[in-house]
């Protein structure tokens, strides 16, 4: 089975998906996808014959000339003005280093990379009604069921405890009982 056209069928047959990345497609941001999460969850749903709410929309996008806080609330705001009730959270990967104290990142595919989980290194945008996705270190685990550290969160010694935590707090596998967990 090839995960990425497999991925990329169950975002197009699912209107949620669908107007959530028509929707942020109108921002015109650059590198701009929806990631983690939203996709992960929504396809755990569909393996394990489930329906979940998305607990929030992340959008990420890379921007190095403007890194303000201010800037991405202003972009949240637009997403609630065209889709209100949803829980949007959008953030500039070209300050996103700094939260754990990392080198600065080159692009959205080096934060999502820099994700916690292999299963939530993914993104997808919708440019033209043509969906691409992003997932540096591919889908195999997604699809696959299985929650693993990045390999950065795996070798760094700081990183690693807070793979750890969430993996704790999350408490995935009280919804998704066919997960498989690695500490």
């Amino acid at each position: 089975m090839n995960y990425e056209d497999e991925l990329i069928k169950i975002i197009r047959n699912d209107l949620f998906l669908m107007t959530i990345l028509k929707t942020v497609e109108l921002l015109d941001l650059p590198d701009c996808w929806i990631c983690a999460g939203v996709l992960r969850n929504k396809l755990w749903d569909v393996l394990h014959g489930i329906h979940t709410s998305a607990n929030d929309i992340d959008v990420i996008y890379f921007q190095e000339n403007d890194v303000t806080i201010e800037t991405e609330k202003r972009f949240e705001a637009q997403l609630h003005r065209l889709l209100p009730d949803l829980p949007w959270s959008v953030k500039n990967q070209a300050r996103m280093h700094l939260k754990n104290h990392l080198q600065p990142f080159s692009s959205s595919f080096d934060g999502i990379s820099h994700f916690p989980e292999t299963a939530t290194a993914i993104g997808a945008r919708l440019i033209n009604n043509h969906i691409e996705i992003i997932a540096p270190y591919g889908l195999t685990d997604l699809f696959e069921l299985k929650i693993e550290p990045t390999p950065k969160y795996l070798k760094t010694e700081k990183l690693h405890p807070i793979y750890q935590q969430r993996v704790a707090t999350k408490k995935w596998k009280t919804i998704w009982t066919n997960l498989i967990l690695n500490n």
